[in-house]
């Protein structure tokens, strides 16, 4: 689980009783969509055929920019995370990033989710004993993409659930 029991208010968009404006939901979006994209060759060396998590990122990425429907996208997840099931590792954790983006556009708390999995992606992704390290890595590669505008939102994210995020984000 990487949703928070209690839903925090700072990743609810202001037309839905919280905070979060639209531009910072479309930052969360497109950071989450880089992210995910940085992995997702893991996944495409496994699935080359494949094209559903690519597109659950270019979907989310068009829904930051107004060309798709909340809906949209967030079905586009769905798809990306159907493509994991019957995978392990990091191709796993790379469809399953790509999925958590596109979710954004519905839950903007999912931000956190895509960024967690790439994470699991590049560990798993890494030789025997150097997990721990490609997985710190990847974190830090990751913060280095944060706009500015969101970056002490996403830190703070970051501190507060890091532990229903498999502590991934200790970097």
């Amino acid at each position: 689980m990487i949703l928070p029991k209690i839903r925090d208010p700072r990743f609810i968009t202001i037309r839905r009783g919280g905070i979060l404006t639209d531009e910072d939901h479309r930052l969360l979006a497109l950071w989450s969509a880089t992210c995910a994209e940085h992995v997702l060759p893991h996944f495409e060396a496994v699935r080359p055929d494949d094209p559903r998590p690519r597109r659950a990122i270019e979907q989310i990425r068009a829904w930051a920019g107004g060309e798709l429907t909340m809906s949209q996208s967030r079905a586009a997840g769905g798809h990306a995370m159907a493509a994991a099931r019957d995978l392990r590792g990091a191709a796993r954790h790379a469809a399953y990033a790509a999925g958590q983006a596109a979710c954004v556009a519905h839950v903007a708390a999912h931000e956190l989710g895509a960024a967690a999995y790439a994470i699991k992606a590049a560990q798993a992704a890494a030789p025997d004993g150097e997990g721990t390290r490609a997985g710190q890595c990847e974190c830090r590669w990751q913060r280095d993409q944060l706009p500015e505008a969101i970056r002490a939102l996403v830190l703070d994210d970051q501190r507060l659930r890091n532990e229903i995020c498999w502590s991934v984000f200790d970097c």
